[in-house]
């Protein structure tokens, strides 16, 4: 008999990390990993503790496969675990098409979307453990399809009536993932009343924070203050990166507030975080110079440290590198998120799990998993980039 958890148990226990995860390996997803890649991914993310993915859609094959290729693996080996977040994908009428989006009224492939995730939920009851509704569907720069609280929070209350109905799991948590600011916890312009039902009608907050994103888009607290400039740059990088984290720990905590003013009862979990290794353009060297795998290495350890600490789930974005994202600009940065590259290069952020062992004989694509730059951190060094300096407030 597999032993299963259910979400209250598994959100929020540091013995469960979270990640989010796609196993794309070309431009297109029109390619879709096969079982066997799906597996061999699992093999790596177990060997990494992790315990718990998020996915983002029903659409495609990936996610179906994927519950099949766990699912598999737990009869195989019962001891195995490995659990799932399952995203619904949310789109407006008229979401990428030629015509106007029109964000107060959802699309009619959102139901379809919808049922197939509860198939699913029902099939594969002891894997998926939470339901998503969206992922950044109620945030307003998501100009190409998102739409208003009302859509995301009609699908929660259909799920959570199929739960009381008998229909779904009574154990199954529902949820959204979205942007802190659609979780009111940032400009009051998304406070509203049907946000305040959504608040209540969630079995707790999935909200997501992108500090590297800010070092362009409100670089507050980014840059290298004067008197870092004599540090050795590794000591200069993670003060830089401890004010990132702050930044982070903040739009949580601000967030927070605003959900407890609403619900008191409800936690929050990180549903999406995480630091691109290469990126031109708004974060490269003409940039706020944000991307590198030593940067991201160090937030990735500040933020798990930080949420087990506090018991908060964190699914950091990505486990692996998926060059579809920007398929046009191979150096764009929505392609570089991963913590190892989709040749089984491992980037410095889990250098210390290949230290220990725990990839012995796993392979990706055939290939063995390795340490980026040979491993060599002053080569990795020599292509880090010190942010602007400027005055910090």
């Amino acid at each position: 008999m597999n032993k299963t958890k259910t979400a209250s148990q598994i959100l929020g226990n540091p013995k469960y990390l979270a990640i989010s995860y796609g196993g794309y390996r070309e431009t297109s997803r029109d390619i879709q990993p096969t079982i066997q890649q799906l597996k061999n991914d699992m093999k790596i993310l177990a060997a990494m503790g992790i315990k718990v993915l998020r996915t983002y859609n029903v659409q495609l094959n990936q996610a179906p496969n994927l519950l099949k290729a766990i699912s598999e693996m737990r009869q195989e080996d019962p001891e195995f675990e490995m659990y799932v977040m399952l995203g619904i994908w949310i789109d407006c009428e008229n979401a990428w098409t030629d015509l106007e989006p029109n964000h107060d009224l959802e699309s009619e492939a959102n139901a379809e979307e919808v049922q197939r995730a509860v198939n699913l939920a029902s099939k594969f009851p002891n894997i998926v453990k939470v339901l998503a509704v969206g992922n950044e569907a109620m945030v307003k720069w998501a100009t190409s399809y998102f739409v208003q609280p009302d859509v995301i929070l009609k699908w929660v209350n259909h799920l959570q009536n199929l739960k009381k109905e008998g229909n779904l799991d009574k154990d199954l948590w529902i949820t959204s993932s979205d942007n802190f600011a659609s979780w009111g916890g940032g400009d009051t312009l998304y406070h509203c009343e049907d946000l305040e039902k959504l608040i209540k009608a969630v079995d707790y907050v999935s909200l997501h924070t992108y500090p590297m994103h800010d070092t362009h888009y409100n670089p507050v607290f980014w840059g290298t203050f004067e008197s870092e400039l004599h540090l050795p740059k590794t000591k200069a990088i993670e003060r830089v990166m401890k004010r990132a984290l702050m930044y982070a720990k903040k739009q949580y905590a601000n967030t927070k507030k605003y959900v407890h003013s609403i619900d008191s009862s409800k936690t929050l979990h990180i549903g999406e975080t995480g630091w691109a290794t290469v990126a031109t353009g708004h974060y490269g060297t003409n940039g706020s110079r944000a991307c590198d795998e030593y940067k991201e290495g160090v937030y990735y350890k500040q933020m798990r440290k930080w949420t087990n600490k506090n018991r908060i789930s964190c699914f950091f974005f990505e486990a692996f590198n998926e060059k579809w994202k920007d398929a046009e600009h191979a150096k764009g940065s929505e392609n570089h998120f991963g913590l190892i590259k989709i040749n089984g290069q491992a980037k410095y952020a889990v250098w210390d799990l290949l230290d220990k062992g725990v990839f012995h004989e796993l392979t990706r694509n055939g290939k063995p998993i390795k340490k980026t730059y040979k491993g060599n951190l002053d080569s990795l060094l020599a292509e880090v980039e010190l942010p602007p300096v400027k005055q910090l407030k």
